[in-house]
C-alpha cells in the first residue's frame, strides 16, 4: 500500500491507496498559518512535519494496517514558497508561503535587469512577489541576520522529504513554481540567478515526480511508525498533483478547477502556453514531458471562506453550505461586484496590491446578495483565465471540478452559468490531489502507468450553463473588469 501526503495551506491531507492507487481512507491534520498587513504570509515547517507524522499514525490505526503493508510514501506540497534552511537542514526562520507578497522591490529588480517578457519566455511565468526566488531574495535583503545563516532553499515538499529520506531534492513541477527554472534548459537558470544575485549551490538537485529519493531514515521511521524499508518518492506540486488526481494527464483530456484556498483553472498540454498578455503561466507536469498551462487566483476559495466566516454567527463553525444555498435561490445580485482579491491576485491581472472589494453595495443588499456577490467574483476571475487560454490558441469546451468548493451543487451550478461550459463533479472531490500523488508514487515504483488516474476519478454529476443566463454573466464580466480597472490605480497608492 501507498501513503501519501498533500501539504496545503490549512492541513496536511493523508490518503491511503492500494498499490493501484484506489483511495482506502484520508485523515486531514490541520495547522495554522499567519497573515499580517503588509502582504505577510508564513507557516512555521515543524507544523508541516509533526501533521505528516500525525496523520501517518493515524491512517494506520484507524484502518488496522500494518506497518509492513506499506511499500512507499509520496509527497504533494504547496508550490511557490520558501523554505530557507541552515547548515543542519533546519528552517532559519518561518517558511514564506505563496500567498506573501513582500517582495514587490525585489520582483522590479529582476524585471529591471531580464525583461519582462524575456523572462516570461524563459521561466513560463511571469516575474512575480509569490514566487520563491523573490522570497529569498527579500529574506537576503531585509534579514541579514538569517541570511548570514542559510545555506540552502527549497519549498514545503522537498523540506518534508528531506525529513524523511535525509536527501534534500526537488521535481520538475516544484522548480517551474520558483522563477528560477529555465523551462527549455530544464535545469536552473544561470540568467535568472546572476540577475538575482544568488547562487546556484542554494538550490537542490532537481528529480523527476515519479523518482525514488531514498528510503526513510530510521528516525524517520520511528516518528510515522513505519519500517525503513519503505522508499520515498519525490513527488510534486499540488497544481500539477491534482491534475492528474482529476484524471487530466494527456491534452484529450480536457480541463479542470480546483477550488480550493486558492483557485486555478488548468490542463495537459505538451509544451508551455505563452499568453501574449502574459495573464496564464505553465507549470511543469509531474508527467514526464508535458506542462501544466494555468490560471490561479490567490483567494478563490479564500474568498469564500471569509464571508462565511464574517456572516455567520459564530466564525469558528461558518455555515459555508447554508449560505451558498440561500445565495443561489434565484437570487439577482442587482449590479453588486466582489472583487476577490483579499491577497493581492495573481493570474489574471498580477497585482499584488490589489485587495477585495464590494462595488456596488445598496441599502436593499441582503447578506444572500454579499455571498452570491463573492461566488459571482471568483467565476468571473477565473473567466478572464478562460478568455486568455482560447485566446491563446487552447480549447476550453468543458471543466471538470475538484477542491472543496466541488462538493457544491450550488457553486458548480453558477460556475457553468459563468463560464458557458458544462462543469462536471469527480468522484474524487476534496483528495484530488492526494490521489494524484498516490498515482504518481504508484508510477515511481513501478506499480502502474499515468493513464491509471482516468479510471480512479469518474464522473458523478454535470452542470449544464443556461445561455440567457451565460450571456447576462458576459455582460455582466465586462462590468467586473471595469470595476478593477477604475480602483486599480487607488489600490496602487494606499498607504503602506
Amino acid at each position: 500500500m501507498i501513503i501519501a501526503h498533500d501539504l496545503g495551506t490549512t492541513g496536511n491531507k493523508a490518503s491511503l491507496h492500494s498499490d493501484d492507487g484506489r483511495l482506502v481512507a484520508s485523515v486531514t491534520v490541520p495547522y495554522p498559518a499567519h497573515f499580517a498587513a503588509g502582504g505577510v504570509a508564513e507557516q512555521n515547517p515543524q507544523d508541516w512535519w509533526d501533521a505528516v507524522v500525525r496523520a501517518t499514525r493515524d491512517l494506520l490505526a484507524r484502518t488496522e494496517t500494518a506497518p509492513s503493508e506499506i511499500t512507499g510514501l509520496v509527497v504533494s506540497g504547496q508550490m511557490m514558497g520558501a523554505v530557507l534552511l541552515d547548515a543542519d537542514g533546519e528552517p532559519a526562520r518561518p517558511a514564506i508561503i505563496w500567498a506573501d507578497t513582500r517582495s514587490g522591490a525585489q520582483q522590479r529588480q529582476l524585471e529591471d535587469a531580464l525583461g519582462a517578457e524575456h523572462a516570461y519566455r524563459v521561466l513560463g511565468h511571469r516575474l512575480n512577489p509569490t514566487y520563491s526566488v523573490e522570497k529569498v531574495m527579500w529574506v537576503r535583503d531585509n534579514e541579514p541576520d538569517v541570511w548570514a545563516r542559510v545555506r540552502r532553499v527549497c519549498v514545503a515538499k522537498d523540506f518534508i522529504v528531506q525529513r524523511l529520506t535525509g536527501r534534500l531534492a526537488t521535481d520538475r513541477s516544484d522548480a517551474s513554481g520558483t522563477n528560477a527554472y529555465d523551462q527549455l534548459a530544464g535545469d536552473w537558470s544561470d540568467e535568472v540567478l546572476s540577475a538575482a544575485r544568488l547562487d546556484r549551490s542554494l538550490f537542490p538537485e532537481i528529480l523527476e515526480a515519479t523518482a525514488i529519493a531514498g528510503a526513510l531514515t530510521t528516525t524517520a521511521a520511528e516518528a510515522l511508525g513505519l519500517h525503513t524499508g519503505v522508499r520515498v518518492v519525490m513527488g510534486g506540486g499540488d497544481g500539477p498533483m491534482a491534475a492528474v488526481g482529476s484524471g487530466i494527464v494527456a491534452p484529450e483530456d480536457g480541463a479542470y478547477v480546483c477550488l480550493g484556498t486558492s483557485s486555478w483553472i488548468s490542463f495537459a498540454a505538451n509544451a508551455p502556453l505563452h499568453d501574449p498578455q502574459m495573464r496564464t503561466f505553465s507549470f511543469n507536469n509531474v508527467v514526464p514531458n508535458r506542462f501544466v498551462p494555468t490560471a490561479t487566483m490567490q483567494a478563490g476559495g479564500a474568498s469564500v471562506q471569509w464571508i462565511a466566516e464574517a456572516l455567520s454567527p459564530d466564525p469558528a463553525r461558518p455555515e459555508t453550505g447554508r449560505l451558498t444555498a440561500e445565495a443561489t435561490e434565484d437570487i439577482d445580485t442587482e449590479d453588486l461586484y466582489f472583487l476577490p482579491y483579499l491577497l493581492g491576485e495573481r493570474s489574471p491581472i498580477w497585482d499584488p496590491d490589489a485587495r477585495g472589494a464590494f462595488v456596488g453595495l445598496g441599502r436593499h443588499h441582503t447578506r444572500a446578495h454579499l455571498m452570491r456577490a463573492v461566488l459571482e467574483g471568483t467565476a468571473f476571475n477565473l473567466l478572464t483565465g478562460i478568455h486568455a487560454f482560447r485566446e491563446s490558441g487552447a480549447t476550453i469546451d468543458r471543466i471538470d471540478a475538484v477542491g472543496g468548493g466541488a462538493q457544491s451543487d450550488a457553486y458548480l451550478s453558477v460556475l457553468a452559468d459563468v463560464w458557458g461550459v458544462p462543469v462536471r463533479r469527480r468522484t474524487i472531490v476534496g483528495e484530488a490531489n492526494s490521489l494524484g500523488a498516490a498515482i504518481t508514487g504508484a508510477v515511481g515504483l513501478g506499480l502502474a502507468e499515468f493513464s491509471a488516474a482516468r479510471a480512479l476519478s469518474e464522473v458523478t454529476a454535470e452542470f449544464t450553463p443556461d445561455a440567457d443566463r451565460h450571456a447576462r454573466y458576459l455582460t455582466r464580466h465586462s462590468r467586473f473588469t471595469d470595476a478593477y480597472t477604475a480602483l486599480a490605480p487607488w489600490f496602487a497608492g494606499r498607504p503602506r
